[in-house]
C-alpha cells in the first residue's frame, strides 16, 4: 500500500545535482510557508502589514503564523552555501544553531545532509525551550531595553514539537541532537567537538556572547559563522565586542538586511 501524505516515511536522498536541486528548493518554500503564504504575527521588532508579503517573507521581516522558520529564503540560501562549501571542501565537524524556534534552520542543515547523502556530521538544535530569559539589573544594559520574554506566547517552542516537526519531514534520526537549557548552563561543557556551520540565533548580548565564547574556538579552520540578529544591537554589540576581543578582522559579510557572516581563516 502506497504511504499516505501524513505518514512519517524515512525518504532516500536525491541521487542527482538535479534532483538535490528541486529537493532543497522545495524545502526552502515548505519551511518559509511560501506556498499557502500564512499571515505574520504581532512582532515588536520589525511590524508587518496583517497580510503575507513575498518580500519581507524572503527576507526575514515577518514572524510567520504557520511557516517552521522566520529567518527567509535568503538565509536559508546562505546555510545552504556555507554547508556545501564545508562539504566540498573536506572542512571537518558538525552544523550548529543556537536558538532554533520552531526548527526550521535546522531541519534544512539536516535536509542539506540527507540531500547530499552525508552521513558522519550532525546537526544540533540548541535551545531553551522556554522561549527567552526575563532580564534584569544584572544583564547587560541593552538587554534590559528589549522585554523579550514578553513574546514568549510566540517564540516558546516546546522541544517535543520541534521534534515533532522534524518528524513530519522525515528528518528526526540519529543524526539530529538537542541540547535543552539557557545558554550558559549547557553551552560550557556541550558534548559538541568540532563544528563546520555555526549559526546563532540567540538576539540578547548575553545569548550571543555565551555562543561565541563557548562555541567558536570548535570552528574548524575554513568553518562558518552565521549571526541571524546582526541588525539588532544586543546581538551587534555583543560580535563586535568578541571580535574585539580575540582580534579577529575576518570580514564580515552581508547575506540579507539582518544576517551577516564570516569564515574561519583556513589552517596556514
Amino acid at each position: 500500500m502506497p504511504a499516505r501524505l501524513d505518514d512519517h516515511v524515512t525518504l532516500s536522498p536525491p541521487s542527482t545535482a538535479r534532483d538535490i536541486d528541486l529537493y532543497l528548493d522545495l524545502m526552502k518554500r515548505v519551511l518559509t510557508n511560501t506556498i499557502y503564504k500564512d499571515a505574520p504575527l504581532p512582532n515588536p521588532i520589525q511590524p508587518a502589514g496583517p497580510c503575507y508579503d513575498a518580500a519581507r517573507r524572503s527576507t526575514g521581516q515577518d514572524w510567520p503564523s504557520v511557516a517552521h522558520t522566520m529567518v527567509g529564503g535568503v538565509r536559508l540560501d546562505n546555510v545552504q552555501e556555507c554547508i556545501t562549501t564545508v562539504i566540498d571542501e573536506g572542512v571537518p565537524g558538525d552544523l550548529v544553531e543556537t536558538g532554533v524556534w520552531r526548527g526550521g534552520t535546522v531541519i534544512f542543515m539536516r535536509a542539506v545532509l540527507r540531500a547530499l547523502a552525508v552521513t558522519d556530521r550532525s546537526v544540533w538544535a540548541i535551545d531553551s525551550f522556554e522561549g527567552m530569559p526575563v532580564t534584569g539589573d544584572g544583564d547587560h544594559a541593552l538587554d534590559r531595553q528589549i522585554p523579550w520574554h514578553s513574546a514568549n506566547n510566540v517564540i516558546a517552542i516546546s522541544l517535543e514539537q520541534v521534534k515533532a516537526n522534524f518528524e513530519a519531514y522525515g528528518l528526526l534520526d540519529d543524526q539530529v541532537r538537542f541540547l535543552k537549557g539557557w545558554f550558559a548552563d549547557t553551552l560550557p561543557t556541550a558534548p559538541i567537538g568540532q563544528i563546520a556551520v555555526l549559526r546563532l540565533d540567540g538576539d540578547l548580548y548575553a545569548s550571543t556572547m555565551t555562543a561565541l565564547t563557548n562555541l567558536y574556538p570548535k570552528v574548524s579552520p575554513g568553518g562558518f559563522v552565521i549571526i541571524d540578529d546582526y541588525h539588532l544591537a544586543t546581538c551587534q554589540a555583543a560580535v563586535q565586542d568578541f571580535r574585539t576581543e580575540r582580534a579577529l578582522t575576518e570580514p564580515l559579510e552581508p547575506i540579507d538586511q539582518d544576517a551577516v557572516f564570516w569564515r574561519v581563516p583556513a589552517a596556514a
